[in-house]
Order: C-alpha cells, then structure tokens, then sequence
C-alpha cells in the first residue's frame, strides 16, 4: 500500500483520551544510553581504516601562492594527501531560501586560490594512525600572501569595504512590512528606540564531529554524525558520481542543535575514501570542532516602537544586521526567521523590518537551535519592558494591550490559526517564582523579569514540505517502522514508536524503528527548525491509520462487528458485544489473516505540509506552519561590587498543544533553558580580526549544574498544535526567552537594562559604573 496525504489548514481540538501518547515510556534510546551500548559516529571502526585529518588555513584573508605537500607524502604512513585539484566538483552551493533573492555564491570544498576565514579547509590528510596524520598537517606548507579583510557586519556594508566574495558583501536582504509604519510612527504619542547586540556561540554537542567512510562494490557509504542524511546528493556531486552510488547512515548523535545541519566530516571522509578505496575515520578533537565549526549568528538589532498613550502599539521599524561569516551556509532562512518573527506575540498594524545577512572573513555561522528567532526575542521584549516603563505601566499590562490571539494578522499577513495561550504560560511562570529572595549581602540587589516568545516549528511553508516513512506489521504481530529522520538525542525516533503505538496498538516493546539510511529508508527530511515531530510525526501518524484501516476490515469480518467499533490496544484488536464481553484478536493472527486474503499488511505514506508562497518584493505571504508560544520568569542577584549575576530562582511555561512524552518534553525545556542561559551569561566565541580568542572549554565557558537553580517547569495543552496529535514543537522554543528574562531581572535588580550580550560581570559593572556617572539614559528611550 502507497499513499500520500496533505497538511489541514488549522488542527482540530485535541483529545486527552490516549494510552500511549502522554505517558513516558523508557523508550529503547534510554536504556541503551544508561548501558552505554548506543553506538556513536566515533564508535564505528573498520579492519584497516585510515585516519583522516584537515589541514586548516592561520589565515582569515590570504590568497593562496603555493601549497607544498612533498613533505607530508614522504610521511612513513601517509597514505594520501589531496588538495583542491584532487576534488572532482569543488562547490557547494547552499540555496537555503529556495532562491528567494539570495546571492548565489559557492563555497569550495577545499580551498584553491584564497581563504576566506581562520579555519577553511584547504587541504586532507589519510595515514594508517592518527598520530601520523596529525603529524602529516604540520608538514603541508601552504605559502599565504595576506588580503585585506573585513570582519564587522556594519563596516562591510560600507561602498568602500573589502568584499569578501566579489558578488557583493550582502548575501540577502529581507523585507517584511504591513501599513504605513512612517506615518503611524509620526502619529503616535510615544516613540521607544532600542539597539540590542547578541554575539557568536558555539554548538558545544557533547559529541564532536565524527564518522566513518568506506567504498564497497563501487558505492560509498558514510556513517556520520549528521542532521541530514540527505546530503548525500551533495557528496555525489562532489564526487561526480551518480547519487545511487552514495549512502549515508546517520548514527545517533549526542547533540546537534543546528551545527550538524550543514555537512561537516562528510565531503572529506567522502573524498579520502574514494581516493584510497580504503576505509577513513575522521574524528574532529574539540579545538578543531570549536575553530571552524559554524556558529550562532550575531544580530545587530534597532527597534523604534510607537504606540499611543495607553500602549496600544501602532509601528514598528525594525532592521537586522546578521554577520554571516565567509559563507552563505544557511544565513538567508536564519535571516528571515528573525525577519519575521522581530516583531514577536504583538499586534503590530504599521510595521517596515528589513533584515541582512552580511559577509565577514569570519568562521561561517549557521543554524543553531532557535534559527533567526530567538535571537530577537532579546529586543521585541525589551522594547516592550522599555515602553512600560515610560508610560508609567506594568510589563504585564503593556502585554495584556498587545498579544496577538487566535485569528490576528501577523506582519507578513497571515493570520493565526491556532491557540495562543501567552497569559496561561505566563501566569504560571510568574506564580512559580514564589516570595521573592532576601540579598545575601549589602551589596546584594535581587531582581525579577519575565519574556514570552513565539518560536516557529517546521520548514518555511513555501518549501512544500514532505516526509515519508514505511510501516510493517509483521507476521508475528511486532511492527517495523522505517523513517529517514535522524536522531539529535531528543529521542526523535522513539516519539514515532508512541504515535504508532497509539494508533495500532502493537506494544512499544514489539515496536522496531530503522532511521537515517538513505539506502534503506523513505526520505523524512532533515532533524532541524522543531520539524521531525511535525513531519514525521504527521507522517507516522496518517499512515499508521492507513494501515488500521485495512487491516480493521479483516478483523472487522472475522468478529462480526463494524471496522469502527475495534479497540486496537496492548498487542491486540478487540470488540466489546451488547454483554460487555470482550472479544479480540492479537495482531499477530489478524497479520496471518491479512496474508492468507492477500491484505497489504505494509504502507508506505507520504505526508505533505501545507504549502505556500512568499512575495520578497511585498515583503508579504506565507511563512510558517505554526507556532510554540512560551514564557520564562526568572530571579537574579546582582552583586554590584564583582558584577557577578547568580540565577535564584527560574520557571519556563510553554503550550506544547498535546504532549506525546511528557518527560522528553520537561527535559527538552530544561536543556533549552540551560542552553539560553548561557547564551544570555557567559558564552561567547569572541573572533579578533577573525581569529577565535578560545578554541577549548578551559576560556570558552558554558554552564554547569553549579551554576543554575532547578528550571521548574510547568506544561500547556491547549490541544491546537499542527503535529501529530495536536503536539506543538518544544525542540527549540524554551531558548529565546532566557536572554530577554534575565535582563529585566537585571535591570529590576540595579536600575538599567543590559542591551548587549552575554550579559558578564564585567559589562554588568559597566553598566552600573555608567549609572553612577549619569552616562545611562532612563530606561525607555524616547524621541
């Protein structure tokens, strides 16, 4: 059986009756991790494999005058050394908005002529140990004659500037509007004006990129640690090879969080492969991972506001500088995803944002949980608190004037159509707090804030997006479920398992799930945006009530009863009859029955979001499926004589719309939350004229249990979500809040607001040095 069906434009009211969904199963991923049997890309070796390494540039700007590799090839054990003329096709071309006005520009897969940032690969290095090829990297000398470089966003968009690509220094230009925002914001009785600056991050997965690469009867296949396992056409291309001679299986990963969306070890293990016709392990240490990895985008980020004297807003002029680095990658849909989302859960009727992402020779930056945005969550709220202030109004009152609701029309003109629960979420959040905290010392000040955040989940609608996936009841009842998705450690696969469940009702023990092989599996898309419940959920889903269906009608005549009367649950179909007796079958007959009569007892279903289109000129269109709504309150001490902020108390809120595993999603809050606040206090991949200031955890800081409360937690159903069973996506939303939340607590705490991050104690003492000066403005700037 193959069938296909299309997204609904709004999701029904959801339904609490489930035995599976809403409960929180030790699903297959949790016991092999606590046993420590769950087998990495790091864990796969192969009798006699090389090891691969990547001869890196010093260099952020340079034009390339001689590569010498005779040194590195006299090696004792080198086995291979390639550089860009050993590389079949050496582009790769990343169209990430579909084409919608992006400057097409391709980045080589090792450099030839010039570098373009500190870190580009230029050359590759196969040995028989890893010692060899370490010591093979320093031996390759590569002759560099240094070009001028640019590497603040707003200086490369000056007519003068370097051009880090000669198509121009802007890799796309984003245009959002609705009304006539000049003449609103002339109009209105109060005009609030902001910039906030947020700042490079790393990944820091617990697992570094890794993988493994072989060719066999004339196929190369990749075990790798990847999001997407689609890029095989990519390395096919590289290769110049058909796409069916490449197959890539993608373990399960021990983090992601958008850095392995891009191809990282693949191009190169791909190429030492096919070369040596030999087996490569490529395993990047965590100096590498944190030198050439992408990172979060900094934003530059200048709101003006004007609403009327009761805080009705009525304009927004919004504009985004976004720094890129040396590559496209994908800037342009991180680009619009702050784009659209800069104005947040507000009525906005009058609104212009324009957003740029901008080349710089600095390490590429790319997807990173929350994607655009969550990065101007920190000023949409901002502004917001900043506006109360000035009309003399309380943070939830100038909320309660403003959130959007069911049905209301956001700037890019489409209207919401499900739930919007920002006054439970934040309710919730604030009563969590509890009696504020006593300062432990006099130079102490303890402070509260709240932020709500809109996060979209799924791809931007005009991708048309679609996933697939195989399901099998077999003949001794247990059920085969087949995905491309890939697993990031949120437990992705096991979700599939609890929706199959659900509708089939085959226990989740009997219940197997093959993903990430583009060999073996249907095409599920990428494990990136919150999409993977929302696709291959649907996708599952659907084709899981495909399959009932058919089988319902063998079972249906065997017990005498209407197909819709059957229970499918605990391995078994059974009926109730006027007696109340209960009659059944267990699925391993009914799938004997089903062959015997010649049924199907497999479907393969493609599910296919709900499409669209997006005008660039118009600034106008579709743009998300939907959205995760959510608020964060958090209490802070500030000590005003170190700077140092230390998190009291924090609670997140978000409507997830129906919970499939309620642990999986306290845990994916609390690891976002954890993630946000060292987003917000402490991490920073700082780059002086493009070269990292840190490249180890011993100065690149991120936060340990010791450093933050318990996160309290506390759920929303609403039941109105897109996914599968009304769920919302939760992977990224709990990010975006923690920076805005913890600078109104800070700004409670000692009387002015933070508007740079991360928000350290030396730039606290800054800000209160400023204060003691008279150097701070009143909070709520206004023209």
């Amino acid at each position: 059986m193959v069938a296909m069906t299309e997204a609904i434009e709004s999701a029904p009211a959801g339904t609490t009756e489930f035995t599976v969904v809403g409960n929180s199963p030790a699903h297959h991923d949790f016991q092999d991790k606590v046993q420590g049997t769950l087998r990495y890309g790091a864990d796969w070796k192969l009798p006699g494999m090389l090891y691969g390494k990547v001869v890196r540039s010093l260099q952020p700007c340079a034009r390339i005058t001689a590569i010498d590799t005779s040194a590195a090839r006299e090696l004792p054990g080198v086995v291979a050394v390639l550089t860009a003329s050993d590389v079949p096709f050496n582009k790769v071309v990343d169209n990430a908005s579909g084409g919608l006005g992006e400057l097409t520009v391709a980045q080589p897969v090792l450099a030839e002529d010039r570098v373009r940032y500190t870190g580009e690969p230029v050359a590759l290095i196969a040995a028989t140990e890893p010692e060899i090829a370490a010591a093979a990297v320093d031996l390759v000398d590569v002759s560099y004659a240094d070009l001028p470089g640019i590497f603040d966003p707003e200086e490369a968009l000056e007519p003068e500037a370097p051009l880090v690509h000669e198509a121009g220094n802007v890799l796309v230009n984003w245009r959002i509007g609705r009304g006539d925002a000049a003449a609103a914001m002339a109009a209105a009785d109060v005009v609030i004006t902001g910039e906030y600056r947020s700042q490079h991050v790393e990944h820091a997965y617990l697992e570094p990129e890794s993988g493994v690469g072989w060719s066999d009867n004339g196929v190369l296949t990749l075990r790798v640690s990847t999001q997407v396992i689609e890029h095989a056409s990519q390395i096919a291309r590289i290769l110049d090879v058909s796409e069916n001679k490449v197959r890539i299986i993608a373990s399960y990963m021990g983090g992601g969080f958008g850095g392995k969306e891009d191809m990282t070890v693949e191009p190169y293990l791909a190429l030492l492969a096919w070369h040596t016709q030999r087996p490569v392990r490529m395993v990047w240490d965590r100096q590498e991972s944190i030198l050439a990895s992408t990172k979060r985008h900094p934003f530059v980020m200048r709101y003006r506001t004007g609403a009327k004297a009761d805080g009705t807003l009525l304009a927004q002029e919004i504009d985004i500088i976004g720094d890129a680095g040396a590559y496209p990658c994908l800037s342009a849909r991180v680009l619009f995803a702050g784009a659209a989302l800069a104005a947040g859960p507000y009525r906005v009727p009058n609104i212009t944002t324009r957003s740029r992402a901008v080349f710089t020779n600095n390490v590429p930056a790319s997807a990173f949980r929350g994607f655009g945005a969550m990065q101007v969550v920190f000023g949409y709220e901002s502004q917001m608190d900043k506006l109360a202030e000035r009309l003399g109004l309380t943070p939830t009152e100038i909320r309660d004037r403003n959130q959007v609701s069911k049905g209301d029309t956001i700037p890019t003109g489409e209207s919401l159509h499900t739930a919007v629960e920002l006054t439970a979420t934040r309710d919730l959040a604030l009563a969590r707090l509890g009696p504020r905290s006593t300062a432990t010392g006099p130079g102490c000040r303890v402070g509260r804030g709240f932020a709500s955040g809109m996060q979209p989940y799924g791809r931007t609608i005009w991708f048309r997006d679609h996933a697939s996936v195989w399901l099998t009841l077999q003949t001794d009842g247990s059920l085969l479920i087949r995905s491309g998705v890939t697993d990031l450690g949120a437990g992705q696969a096991a979700s599939l398992c609890q929706i199959a469940s659900e509708v089939l009702g085959a226990p989740l023990e009997e219940i197997s799930v093959y993903i990430g092989d583009t060999a073996l599996n249907p095409p599920a898309g990428g494990t990136f945006a919150t999409r993977q419940l929302y696709m291959s959920g649907n996708a599952v889903l659907s084709g899981a009530r495909e399959l009932r269906d058919s089988l319902a009608a063998v079972a249906a005549e065997e017990l005498g009863v209407p197909p819709d009367t059957l229970v499918w649950r605990d391995g078994m179909v059974r009926t109730a009859d006027s007696s109340g007796q209960n009659r059944g079958i267990r699925l391993a007959e009914l799938a004997q029955m089903c062959q015997r009569r010649g049924v199907s007892t497999s479907n393969l279903h493609t599910w296919r979001a709900r499409g669209g289109e997006f005008d660039p000129e118009a600034g106008q269109g579709d743009s998300f499926p939907d959205y995760t709504y959510g608020t964060h309150a958090a209490e802070v001490e500030v000590d005003t004589e170190t700077g140092v902020v230390r998190v009291l108390k924090y609670a997140a809120s978000h409507d997830v719309g129906q919970q499939i595993n309620p642990v999986r999603v306290q845990g994916q809050i609390q690891g976002g939350v954890m993630q946000g606040l060292g987003y917000a206090l402490m991490e920073d991949h700082a780059l002086i004229d493009g070269q990292p200031v840190s490249t180890l955890f011993a100065n690149y800081l991120i936060p340990t249990t010791m450093d933050m409360p318990d996160i309290e937690v506390d759920v929303v159903e609403s039941g109105e979500g897109c996914g599968p069973l009304n769920a919302r996506g939760i992977g990224e939303p709990p990010v975006g809040p923690c920076a805005a939340a913890i600078a109104s607590a800070i700004k409670d705490a000692i009387g002015v607001r933070p508007n740079r991050l991360p928000i350290t104690p030396e730039r606290v003492l800054e800000l209160i040095d400023e204060q003691a000066a008279g150097r701070v403005a009143k909070d709520g700037d206004h023209e």
